[in-house]
């Protein structure tokens, strides 16, 4: 993001630090849970590595333009949104008695909570500081949508596999729209949006829009829900040697 980057890749800035030092938690999530599934020995991981392979070769666009105000907003909503995954997985994993599995994602969840509360309050500074640029960052995101990191992911073989996952995803309630319109309105509050003051008349257009975004995107939760129930075909992964779930 412009202002906040790493120029040289070792700057001693604070904000070069933090981005590394987080991109490095983020990457020992990434290898922790590839080693258990390693270990497991129930999943095909030539899958697996095809997978991440394809994913970080085509990469994604969080719509943030280059902007650190939008890119803050942006990691805020997705650091809480995969604390709120992991969260649901290691309640899964105790459910099914997997003790280590439940472990790991409670661990990972932990990071992720940290995480979501350095850039929640990075936020809540420029909203002190600039509360109408701020504002405009937030309802500029929220028009476009927060896009989930891997929303190109392919494995070679089947080209709607994210949304695939998805589906399988809201089905065990990992994460699901409801999660999405709770995320927005935990925002909200967050920020103090309905009582902020001596904003430009676009800039508290947008106050509108983003207080009444949450409710109804909760209701936009509810249809998706019974649209999901309506989906029931088994859906098939490369991860676990092609078997259906």
């Amino acid at each position: 993001f412009e202002g906040v980057s790493d120029t040289t890749g070792t700057d001693p800035s604070p904000w070069a630090q933090w981005s590394r030092g987080w991109t490095a938690e983020e990457n020992r999530h990434g290898d922790l849970l590839n080693k258990y599934l390693f270990l497991t020995g129930r999943v095909d991981m030539r899958a697996i590595e095809t997978t991440i392979q394809y994913l970080l070769r085509n990469g994604f666009n969080p719509q943030a333009a280059q902007d650190p105000y939008k890119g803050f907003v942006y990691t805020s909503f997705q650091e809480r949104a995969t604390r709120i995954s992991h969260s649901n997985v290691a309640r899964l994993a105790q459910k099914a008695g997997d003790s280590h599995l439940k472990t790991i994602c409670g661990v990972v969840a932990g990071d992720e909570a940290r995480h979501e509360k350095a850039y929640t309050n990075f936020i809540k500074k420029i909203f002190e500081l600039d509360p109408t640029g701020a504002v405009l960052a937030f309802r500029d995101l929220m028009k476009r949508q927060v896009v989930m990191p891997a929303h190109l992911m392919t494995d070679g073989q089947d080209p709607d596999l994210f949304e695939h996952f998805s589906i399988i995803a809201q089905r065990l309630g990992v994460y699901t729209a409801k999660h999405y319109a709770e995320i927005i309105q935990h925002l909200v509050r967050q920020w103090g949006l309905d009582s902020l003051c001596g904003l430009t008349g676009e800039a508290a257009a947008a106050q509108d829009y983003l207080c009444t975004l949450g409710p109804r995107y909760a209701k936009l939760a509810e249809r998706s829900e019974r649209r999901l129930q309506q989906h029931t075909a088994p859906l098939r992964f490369s991860w676990i040697h092609n078997r259906c779930v």
